[in-house]
């Protein structure tokens, strides 16, 4: 392994000018085709055990990011290094083996489990495939996953409509932990739950991190969730990341003006009278016409003439800080 192979495992992941572009339309031979610019060039890295957030309006891409980012879609463009090797050129027998590191909690856990095998099954025959453990602690195993995940071993025989969607986002966990990965992307793993069930489910996950040594990619449009569990956290907006640092900095002094505006929305009952609230002027543009320049002159309250022509670098402004803005 090459000097730049073991600090590329260090950071575990590290994703290159990613993109992923959608065909919407085309003509004979795709001469009037259209894109849609879904993941447009993001770069980013993840160390060993830390929790990177992403956020961002619906439609700004970041689900799509990390599909692309396991290859469950394949990207247009760009490199994903896991642990120092380049798994963009990687066969499809390589991304099955890479599965066991890789895994992914999806939003709906009812449309994403088998609803015609029984718990203990299911878990069962993921174990058996990667040959996680010997055929005969296979049933051990799963009901020890069962009880880490906060549910009763005894459910090992249930199938999944017999659970509520907090046990079968628990489930999801448990199927998500069962080939032990590095790393997990999270999906919008709770947005589909009642706020209660939200913070059980959230310290869960934290548990389980510091339990397994994961690493998590949390992606979700709930800043307050974010907060909650990230320790570094990424801004999304029409496709592009515009902003990217630690969660403290990013929830106290964000850099640039949608960030701003977007955090300006948390209630925080520590501020003293009422928050000033930034609204933005105008809706976002569509991912089919995206503007020139800094996609996000069009609402932005600081727009001039050279962010409707020329792209803002996403460079560090300060240590460990980096923005996409002329004027940060």
């Amino acid at each position: 392994m090459t000097i730049a192979e073991v600090t590329n495992y260090q950071q575990l992941l590290e994703v290159k000018s990613l993109k992923k572009y959608f065909s919407a339309s085309g003509g004979v031979l795709n001469k009037n085709r259209i894109d849609v610019k879904a993941v447009d060039g993001v770069s980013f890295t993840v160390k060993k055990g830390e929790t990177l957030g992403i956020v961002g309006e619906s439609g700004c891409g970041k689900s799509t990011m990390g599909r692309a980012v396991m290859h469950l879609l394949e990207p247009t463009e760009g490199e994903v290094w896991f642990e120092g090797k380049d798994i963009s050129k990687y066969s499809k027998r390589q991304l099955r083996e890479l599965r066991k590191d890789i895994q992914i909690i999806f939003q709906d856990p009812f449309g994403s489990l088998n609803q015609r095998m029984s718990v203990g099954a299911m878990l069962s025959e993921i174990v058996r495939i990667h040959k996680i453990v010997p055929r005969k602690e296979e049933v051990t195993y799963v009901k020890k996953l069962l009880g880490d995940v906060g549910l009763n071993p005894d459910h090992y025989s249930r199938y999944p409509h017999e659970f509520s969607g907090g046990q079968r986002q628990r489930i999801s966990i448990a199927r998500a932990l069962a080939v032990k990965p590095k790393l997990i992307i999270c999906d919008e793993a709770v947005s589909a739950l009642d706020v209660s069930v939200q913070a059980q489910v959230l310290n869960l996950l934290q548990r389980l991190k510091a339990q397994y040594q994961l690493t998590y990619i949390f992606i979700s449009h709930d800043l307050s969730v974010v907060k909650h569990i990230s320790d570094r956290v990424g801004v999304m907006y029409l496709g592009e990341l515009i902003e990217v640092t630690d969660k403290h900095r990013i929830y106290n002094n964000p850099q640039h003006p949608y960030t701003q505006a977007l955090f300006s929305a948390i209630p925080d009952v520590a501020v003293q009278g009422k928050k000033e609230r930034v609204i933005l002027k105008g809706d976002v543009p569509s991912p089919l016409n995206i503007p020139t320049g800094c996609r996000f002159h069009t609402r932005c309250p600081l727009a001039q003439d050279i962010c409707k022509t020329k792209k803002p670098e996403f460079r560090e402004v300060e240590e460990k800080h980096n923005v996409a803005c002329h004027f940060v």
